[in-house]
C-alpha cells in the first residue's frame, strides 16, 4: 500500500514528531511505500513556542521528508500538498494536534479524498485550552476524513459529537527519544526530589503540584519544560507559597541527551494534570526506571498500575495529591514502586496500532460500519 503521512517531524521537537517519524519507519518496515511531508511553518510562534526553536540534531532516527514548503498560513501550499499527495498515494494520514492547523489539513483532506483514502490520527480530540471556533474547525476536518484514529475512549466519545465518520481507538504506542537510561538500584535511599517534566500549561496542573508540595516537608521539586504561560506568574506563586528554597525552575526544552541524567536524580515523575488525552511521559519515566504520581485522566489509568509502579490521585485536588506524595515517602514504599517499574510493552502495542490503522485505511473496511 502507498501511504503519505502529513504531520510534524524533524526538525520539530516533542512527542508528536517522534510518533510521526516512528510510524513512517514502521509502515515502511511492514512493506508499504511511505512519503512523509512535514510542516515548514507549524503555527504562530506566539502560540507554538516550539516554532521558534527547531532542533539542530534529531532526537531519534530521521525519516526522509518531501522537500516542499507547507505552512499553516499558505493555502497555495495546502492545495499543492493535497493534490500531490493524492496522486502519489492510496492512503493519506493526517496527524492532527492543534486547531491552528485544522484549516490546512481540512483543505488537504478535501482535495486528497477524491483519489485516496484519508485517515486522521487525532492526538487532541479535546483542545487543552479552547478558543472560539475550535469545535467548528475540528468538525470540518473530521467530516472531511474517511476515518479517524484516537488514543482513548474518551476522545472517541468527544469526536462522535462532531462527526459521523468512523472513529477507532488504539492505545498510544511508545515513541521515545534515543538514549540509554541511567538506571539506579531500586533500593537506593530517596533523594527527596520530585520532577515535573514537559510543556508547562494550565491544564497540566503545576500550580496544584506546588500547593501540594507545601504539605510534604523536606521535598524539593524541579519544573523543567517550555512555558506556554507567564513565567513570572509561576515565580510569584512559588514566592507566595514559601517554596523559593525548595523549587527549581528550568524554563527550556531539555535536549534528549540530558534526560537520562535528570531522571536519575529524582525519586518520581509527577504529572498532576487537570485534564489529558494521551501522553507518553509515563512510558518515558518507566523506561528510565522511574515511578510516577499521576491523576486519573487521559491514558494515565491504563499506563500506571496504582500501588505497583506509581500512584494515582484525583485531578484538581490538592489534598489528594499531597496524600499521594506523602504515601510515596512512607518507609519502603518508594523502593517497592521502583522495583515494580517495567519498561512499556512496545512491540505488541505498535502491532495493534498498525493493525487498527490499516483497517481504517481500507476503503470498505469494517470500521466504516462498526466503530461509530
Amino acid at each position: 500500500m502507498r501511504f503519505t503521512l502529513i504531520g510534524p517531524a524533524f526538525p520539530w521537537r516533542g512527542g508528536i514528531p517522534l510518533l510521526t517519524t516512528d510510524l513512517a519507519h514502521r509502515l515502511t518496515a511492514a512493506g508499504h511505500a511511505v512519503q512523509l511531508r512535514t510542516w515548514t511553518r507549524q503555527g504562530p510562534p506566539r502560540l507554538l513556542p516550539a516554532q521558534r526553536h527547531p532542533l539542530s540534531s534529531p532526537e531519534a532516527g530521521v525519516y526522509p521528508t518531501v522537500q516542499e514548503p507547507l505552512s499553516w498560513r499558505n493555502p497555495v501550499q495546502w492545495w499543492r500538498a493535497g493534490r500531490r499527495s493524492a496522486a502519489a498515494s492510496e492512503v493519506i494520514i493526517l496527524i492532527f494536534y492543534t486547531t491552528l492547523q485544522a484549516p490546512a489539513l481540512w483543505m488537504i483532506a478535501r482535495l486528497a479524498r477524491r483519489r485516496a483514502r484519508v485517515v486522521v490520527i487525532c492526538a487532541n480530540a479535546v483542545p487543552h485550552e479552547s478558543r472560539p471556533g475550535d469545535r467548528l474547525l475540528m468538525s470540518l476536518l473530521m467530516r472531511s476524513a474517511g476515518a479517524i484514529l484516537v488514543h482513548t475512549a474518551a476522545e472517541r466519545d468527544a469526536l462522535m459529537q462532531l462527526t459521523d465518520r468512523p472513529v477507532a481507538v488504539a492505545a498510544l504506542p511508545p515513541h521515545l527519544p534515543a538514549g540509554v537510561p541511567l538506571i539506579r538500584p531500586s533500593d537506593r535511599p530517596p533523594t527527596r526530589r520530585l520532577l515535573f517534566f514537559g510543556k508547562v500549561r494550565h491544564y497540566k496542573g503545576v500550580d496544584i503540584l506546588l500547593e501540594a508540595v507545601t504539605h510534604v516537608p523536606d521535598v524539593e521539586l524541579s519544573i523543567v519544560g517550555e512555558f506556554y504561560e507567564e513565567l513570572s506568574e509561576l515565580h510569584a506563586l512559588v514566592d507566595r507559597l514559601g517554596l523559593t528554597d525548595r523549587v527549581r525552575i528550568r524554563p527550556e526544552y531539555l535536549p534528549a541527551e540530558q534526560i537520562p541524567e535528570m531522571f536519575a536524580e529524582v525519586d518520581a515523575l509527577v504529572l498532576p494534570y487537570r485534564t489529558a488525552t494521551a501522553s507518553q511521559l509515563v512510558a518515558l519515566a518507566h523506561w528510565h526506571g522511574l515511578p510516577t504520581v499521576v491523576t486519573r485522566v487521559g491514558n494515565f489509568p491504563e499506563t500506571v498500575r496504582d500501588g505497583v509502579d506509581g500512584l494515582i490521585c484525583t485531578p484538581g485536588d490538592v489534598t489528594d495529591l499531597a496524600r499521594a506524595l506523602g504515601v510515596l515517602y512512607q518507609p519502603g514504599r518508594l523502593q517497592s514502586l521502583r522495583a515494580g517499574v517495567r519498561p512499556a510493552e512496545s512491540e505488541n502495542t505498535w502491532r495493534r496500532y498498525l493493525d487498527t490503522l490499516r483497517a481504517l485505511a481500507e476503503p470498505c473496511s469494517n470500521a466504516d460500519e462498526g466503530t461509530r
